[in-house]
């Protein structure tokens, strides 16, 4: 198994917010903007807009959660994390984490899970590329079992026969 970096903890950073979010965009901006991750050969971009504070619109997406844009609000289970996905993608193929596509209204997606149904990330799969939609700890029971499923589906229906 991968020996992921040690999570990224807002008490070691005097429970400030601001100074904790700057700790977490220095890790993003060094792992998706000065270098990017390979999967499958292909570099993993990220979504830039719409801009929110100065910073990507991925960086929100892999540090908060909410329906709406405007209200996201911070995940620290997610902001913890902020440190994984880069080397799980880059050793994605090496390692054979669970993979599998899905598609969500009109995009194609890989998921990708690391562990026993531990976390997961999510990329659009674009012509040439993909962009990192997401990355989380899978925390609940069901959402385990529903991951599960669609992944056994999947492998079920690409199995030679």
């Amino acid at each position: 198994m991968l020996e992921l970096p040690e999570l990224v903890l807002f008490d070691d950073h005097g429970n400030d917010w601001e100074t904790y979010e700057n700790v977490l965009y220095e890790y993003f901006k060094n792992d998706f903007i000065i270098t990017q991750p390979v999967y499958r050969g292909s570099r993993v971009y990220i979504s830039k807009h719409p801009l929110h504070k100065g910073k990507e619109h991925t960086f929100w997406h892999i540090t908060s959660t909410g329906k709406i844009e405007s209200e996201r609000v911070p995940d620290f289970r997610k902001c913890e994390r902020i440190r994984w996905p880069n080397p799980i993608l880059n050793n994605c193929e090496k390692l054979k984490f669970k993979s599998w596509e899905n598609k969500r209204g009109k995009d194609k997606n890989i998921c990708i899970c690391y562990g026993d149904w531990e976390y997961l990330i999510i990329l659009i799969i674009k012509k040439g590329y993909s962009l990192l939609l997401t990355a989380y700890p899978i925390e609940k029971e069901h959402s385990k079992r529903k991951l599960e499923k669609e992944y056994n589906q999947y492998i079920a229906n690409i199995a030679p026969v």
